[in-house]
């Protein structure tokens, strides 16, 4: 009975040492956790890492006179944080002892870890660099500048994507083939949003507005532009409503772009009374004529500068004013144009002594000859026999 229960004992400690030694896919079981606690042991290396190197860094970078550096490190520090990771991974892997099948996957993990963590790093690193690149602007546009880094940032995303299929042996060059036949026929359905595409591009090399201009065009959009995006550009009206107007539209339309004004103009008609005698209408022609050559608010060289006795109107005798501010910011443009307006009635009612005409008409009256009107003798409703 004794040597019974020993057997059973002897058999169960057996069994217990085979799953201790092959407990999962033949690895020891011990083995297993000590690879797990090399595993959190470079967590806890990460968790320091950023917590003094990084940190350290990033109050280095902060006590420079450039903010670049700043963007930099905050860009990478995420990838450089995920290093610690990767060597967890990869020693406590290399701890295990794992079979030759294991051992190739683990492999593979790995490779696609690191690339992974490169084109990560590449894709954040991106966003800094465009702001280096500020000299391209002078070139180019800056909207034109952003859009280069975002096709550069989805080209980056695309090789990565590319890079880690390959390492698991999914080849791209077939699917990329089918992606081609697919993309023919997807085309096909897509015009517009192509159309718009290369709109946005003859835009943007064209340079026809860039965001912050106030534009308009006719019987479609006037307002602000925000941003020109790959299918459509954004303009909040003045109402503060966004409009997204395809590129197509504002590609072959004309434009008008306010803000590349170089001066804004006041074209105004005043009409005097008829009794205004030539001397009055010369005193006001030459007191508003006085008025813009001296106001330092007004445009004198490169401009046309009119104020001349322009017609004869029904109720008026009319004055052309013809002149640039030299401000093209819209509300100084009418606080003087408000100026000016005060100085043309100062000068036309109390300097001319004169009045402005306003439509009138004059209603003749005539009197029969005699102090009575002459009478009205109905026809008689006789007939003639």
């Amino acid at each position: 009975m004794n040597n019974t229960k020993i057997e059973t004992l002897n058999d169960l400690w057996a069994q217990t040492v085979d799953v201790w030694q092959h407990g999962f896919m033949g690895v020891d079981i011990s083995k297993i956790i000590i690879a797990l606690l090399i595993f959190s042991g470079f967590l806890l290396i990460r968790g320091l890492f950023s917590k003094y190197i990084l940190a350290r860094l990033h109050r280095w970078t902060a006590k420079t006179d450039t903010h670049m550096d700043n963007k930099v490190i905050e860009a990478l520090i995420p990838p450089i944080r995920f290093i610690p990771v990767i060597l967890g991974v990869f020693f406590a892997a290399q701890y295990s002892g794992l079979d030759e099948t294991l051992n190739s996957f683990f492999t593979s993990l790995m490779r696609s870890l690191i690339a992974f963590t490169i084109f990560w790093a590449l894709h954040r690193a991106l966003e800094p660099m465009s702001h280096m690149m500020r000299g391209l602007e002078k070139m180019l546009s800056k909207t034109m500048v952003a859009w280069l880094f975002k096709v550069i940032k989805v080209l980056v995303f695309f090789i990565g994507g590319a890079v880690i299929l390959e390492i698991w042996g999914i080849k791209v060059g077939p699917m990329l083939a089918g992606l081609g036949l697919f993309g023919a026929a997807v085309a096909l359905g897509a015009q517009d949003m192509f159309k718009n595409m290369i709109a946005g591009i003859t835009i943007i090399a064209e340079k026809k507005f860039h965001p912050g201009d106030w534009i308009k065009v006719d019987g479609v959009v006037e307002g602000t532009v925000e941003t020109v995006g790959f299918r459509s550009t954004e303009v909040r009206r003045f109402d503060k409503a966004p409009v997204q107007v395809p590129n197509s539209l504002l590609s072959d339309a004309a434009i008008t772009n306010f803000s590349r004004m170089t001066h804004r103009r006041i074209y105004w008609k005043i009409g005097v009374t008829y009794d205004t005698s030539v001397d009055q209408l010369k005193v006001i022609r030459d007191s508003i004529m006085d008025y813009i050559q001296n106001n330092d608010d007004f445009e004198k060289s490169g401009v046309s500068t009119f104020v001349r006795v322009d017609s004869f109107n029904d109720s008026s005798i009319d004055f052309m004013i013809y002149c640039f501010t030299k401000t093209t910011d819209w509300g100084e443009w009418l606080e003087i144009k408000e100026a000016f307006a005060m100085e043309i009635k100062e000068i036309v009612e109390n300097k001319a002594k004169s009045g402005f005409a306003f439509p009138s008409q004059s209603l003749y009256l005539e009197q029969w000859p005699g102090d009575t009107a002459e009478l009205f003798v109905p026809p008689s409703n006789k007939i003639a026999a």
